[in-house]
């Protein structure tokens, strides 16, 4: 586990501290992303292991991230979630075209289960 990196990339910043001390707890690094473009910055200068992603953000949203993500290589091998409170669903629809691995309504899931759902993600990772 030591070296895994989550990006968290979400404009609520309650959310986002309880997610960075929830991953922390468990030996985690996690760095944290105001938004779409703040997070791509963050790919620029990091390797991540995955990417918790909000949708409804400002400056840019999180379909916009994922969009950016797909185009570039390296990240595009990245394992994105998606933690929203949007739960129509053309935009699951659309977050699964994009690659997305999982798309978590955030009033449906507590943050252990959320982690949960990180950590079977990152295991599957590991076996490919």
């Amino acid at each position: 586990m030591g070296n895994k990196k989550i990006l968290i990339v979400e404009d609520d910043n309650f959310v986002a501290e309880v997610y960075m001390a929830k991953l922390a707890e468990i030996g985690y690094s996690a760095s944290w992303a105001c938004n779409g473009k703040e997070g791509l910055d963050f790919l620029d200068r990091d390797d991540f292991s995955l990417i918790l992603l909000d949708v409804l953000m400002p400056v840019m949203n999180g379909m916009e991230m994922l969009d950016e993500i797909n185009k570039n290589e390296n990240w595009k091998k990245i394992p994105v979630i998606l933690l929203t409170n949007v739960g129509e669903k053309d935009n699951i629809e659309n977050a699964r075209k994009f690659g997305a691995r999982s798309y978590l309504i955030k009033s449906h899931f507590t943050p252990a289960e959320v982690i949960e759902k990180i950590e079977s993600i990152l295991s599957e990772q590991q076996k490919i």
